[in-house]
């Protein structure tokens, strides 16, 4: 079966051809990170706008590198929440159009369900239950994947999200955007123990994160020294930040595993390529006896094929849309 995957919901216009959910026939991303990075962040109108421009032309490179033709997709599926609103409805509308058009199925996928699903493209063997670290740069959730359509959020923030943390310190570092990727470079070169910062603590959530008190934290560091006019060092500040927020997702993923009795995890979203991440949690599985799943890099960031991934399941599950199908710019995974 073969599900061609949209994906539009922040500033990345992507489109792929999954064969039976594990296979990525084609997967291409026009990125505007270039464009973004002139306000050193994403601008919600500008993502829109090239969205509406590259959405057609990644469609017919999708179908062309698979060597497929619309007549051959089984169904279509799309992002159609969360994200940004303007960016997500540009996708879901093409979705609507084309699915309409070529008299295909229309499958709506939520885009925390599809970086779970990155991961079955790069482990066949990966089915489930796990339980799944998602975070990126809008979301931090602890997900017990119980099916493939089936999902319970056992944590999340409650405040900013890791990915987001990162972004802010990283440009009150002076490090280019986008942020987590050049904090992560930085840090390899510094001291994770020059600077202690908190961790902070849920009461009565022990697998919720807080990632606003923390990021206060090093801004707070960062100005007042610029206020005494004392230069801080960047390698320093990035490694110790870094160690902080993989502490606070590592502890309370091996403790939500212990308690629930997961001894299958997983990474996913676009906070899952840090390098400090990856190594921490290989390293504490390994020590547990716990198998980990982690996507390539390739596919930790926002990408067709894992819409395709996880839209093969769900139209499995019998989760179809008709032309009334909109956008969400927040909406559970779980509902």
């Amino acid at each position: 079966m073969l599900i061609l995957g949209l994906e539009s919901s922040c500033d990345e216009t992507a489109a792929a051809v999954v064969q039976d959910g594990r296979k990525a026939l084609s997967n291409v991303v026009a990125s505007q990170v270039d464009e973004h990075r002139l306000y050193g962040g994403v601008v919600p109108e500008i993502a829109s706008r090239r969205h509406a421009e590259n959405v057609v032309g990644v469609m017919r490179e999708a179908l062309r590198e698979a060597r497929a033709t619309l007549a051959d997709i089984d169904a279509v599926a799309v992002t159609y929440a969360p994200g940004l609103i303007g960016a997500l409805l540009v996708g879901v509308n093409y979705a609507k159009g084309l699915a309409f058009a070529a008299e295909k199925p229309l499958v709506p996928v939520h885009h925390l369900r599809s970086h779970i699903a990155a991961n079955y493209l790069a482990h066949p063997d990966l089915k489930p239950p796990f339980l799944c670290l998602v975070a990126s740069g809008g979301h931090s959730h602890i997900v017990a994947v119980e099916d493939y359509t089936k999902f319970r959020v056992i944590g999340r923030t409650r405040d900013d999200a890791a990915g987001e943390a990162f972004d802010k310190a990283a440009r009150a570092m002076g490090l280019p955007y986008p942020g987590g990727v050049h904090l992560n470079q930085a840090a390899a070169g510094g001291n994770p123990l020059a600077y202690k910062l908190p961790n902070p603590q849920i009461e009565g959530a022990p697998y919720d994160f807080s990632f606003s008190g923390l990021k206060t934290a090093i801004i707070n560091l960062i100005h007042n020294a610029k206020q005494k006019g004392e230069a801080l060092p960047v390698p320093d500040l990035a490694a110790s930040f870094q160690a902080a927020v993989v502490r606070a997702l590592s502890e309370r993923m091996m403790k939500a595993a212990a308690e629930f009795g997961f001894q299958t995890v997983a990474l996913a979203g676009g906070v899952c390529a840090n390098s400090c991440l990856r190594e921490t949690m290989e390293n504490q599985c390994k020590k547990r006896g716990m198998r980990l799943f982690m996507p390539p890099l390739s596919l930790c960031g926002d990408n067709g094929a894992m819409v395709g991934a996880q839209g093969y399941y769900e139209f499995l599950a019998g989760n179809t849309a008709n032309l009334t199908l909109n956008a969400y710019a927040s909406l559970p995974i779980d509902g």
